[in-house]
C-alpha cells in the first residue's frame, strides 16, 4: 500500500471514530437520558393514576372517616374543649383505678383552622390499671393522639408504676374563650 493511501485511510478512520464519538456524546446519550426520564415520568404518572383510582373507589369510606373525625374533635370553644378532656381523663382514671397526680394542658395554635391541646399526664397504679387506662385513652371517642408514653417503677417489685403520658388533642375552627 502506498503512503498516500495509508494516510488517507488513517484520516478516514479517525474521522469516522470522531464522528461516532461526537454522535454518541451529542445525540445518542442525550436521547437515552431523555428516554429514561420519560419512562420514569410515565411510571410516576401511572402510579399516581392508580393511587387516584384507589382513592376514588374508597371515597365513601374516606368521607365517613373524615366525618367521624370532625364529629369527635374537641368543641370549638377552648374552655369547653379543655373541660371535656379533663373530664375524660377523670372518667378513664376512675374506670381503670389509676390515680392521676397531675394534668398539664397547653394550647398550641398551629394554623388559623385548628389548634392542638398538648397535655402531659402523670399517673400512678399497677400494671393492669395502667394498661386499662392507656387502652381507654387510645380507644376513647375524643380526637386524642398518644404522642409518648414513659413507664417506670415506683417500688423494687414493680407493683407500683408511674406513667408519664404526652397527649395531643385536635380542635378544628377554634373560637376564643
Amino acid at each position: 500500500m502506498k503512503i498516500n493511501n495509508r494516510q488517507q485511510l488513517l484520516i478516514i478512520v479517525t474521522m469516522v471514530a470522531a464522528a461516532v464519538f461526537i454522535g454518541d456524546r451529542l445525540i445518542l446519550s442525550p436521547l437515552i437520558s431523555v428516554w429514561h426520564g420519560r419512562n420514569a415520568e410515565i411510571k410516576d404518572l401511572k402510579d399516581r393514576i392508580r393511587d387516584g383510582n384507589l382513592l376514588v373507589n374508597r371515597e365513601h369510606i374516606v368521607r365517613e372517616r373524615w366525618e367521624g373525625m370532625q364529629t369527635n374533635t374537641l368543641p370549638s370553644q377552648i374552655s369547653a374543649a379543655e373541660n371535656k378532656v379533663l373530664k375524660a381523663f377523670e372518667n378513664w382514671s376512675q374506670d381503670s383505678q389509676v390515680s392521676l397526680t397531675s394534668i398539664r394542658p397547653e394550647w398550641k395554635r398551629n394554623a388559623d383552622e385548628f389548634m392542638t391541646l398538648d397535655c402531659h399526664v402523670d399517673a400512678a397504679g399497677n400494671l393492669s390499671a395502667m394498661s386499662r387506662f392507656l387502652y381507654d385513652v387510645e380507644q376513647g371517642p375524643l380526637a386524642l393522639k398518644v404522642e409518648s408514653v414513659e413507664l417506670s417503677g415506683r417500688d423494687n417489685d414493680g407493683q407500683q408504676l408511674v406513667l408519664g403520658l404526652q397527649i395531643s388533642g385536635l380542635l378544628l375552627n377554634p373560637q376564643e374563650r
